[in-house]
């Protein structure tokens, strides 16, 4: 069983940064692949970016490919999210979630995640 915890959302002007943690509890986390998701209002629950168990692999939506980067410390049982040159249409809650089993490669589905966070708002003005 694993445990997520986001913070850092809030809210900045487009163009501006944040930068996301989620903090995991439980065991084996770095055997995790982890990814980052994200929900407008009215929007289904799309994929941002993920990162292998080790860290050595990512990968990003389209839309933030080149503003943001996901990065790991296995040390601290941490995951991040680098979000720069954000738009408004980055206005969304932002989750954190674990894949059910070790070593398993990341994906872009959120069906084949089992662990998630309860998610953090973040709010871009224009």
């Amino acid at each position: 069983q694993v445990q997520l915890v986001e913070s850092g959302g809030g809210l900045v002007q487009a163009g501006g940064s944040l930068r996301l943690s989620c903090a995991a509890s439980g065991r084996s986390f770095s055997s995790y692949a982890m990814g980052w998701f994200r929900q407008a209002p009215g929007k289904e629950r799309e994929f941002v970016a993920a990162i292998s168990w080790s860290g050595g692999s990512t990968y990003y939506a389209d839309p933030v490919k080149g503003r943001f980067t996901i990065s790991r410390d296995n040390a601290k049982n941490t995951v991040y999210l680098q979000m720069n040159s954000l738009k408004p249409e980055d206005t969304a809650v932002y989750y954190c979630a674990a894949m059910g089993g070790s070593y398993y490669n990341p994906t872009t589905h959120s069906t084949e995640y089992a662990y998630w966070g309860q998610g953090t708002q973040v709010t871009v003005s224009s």
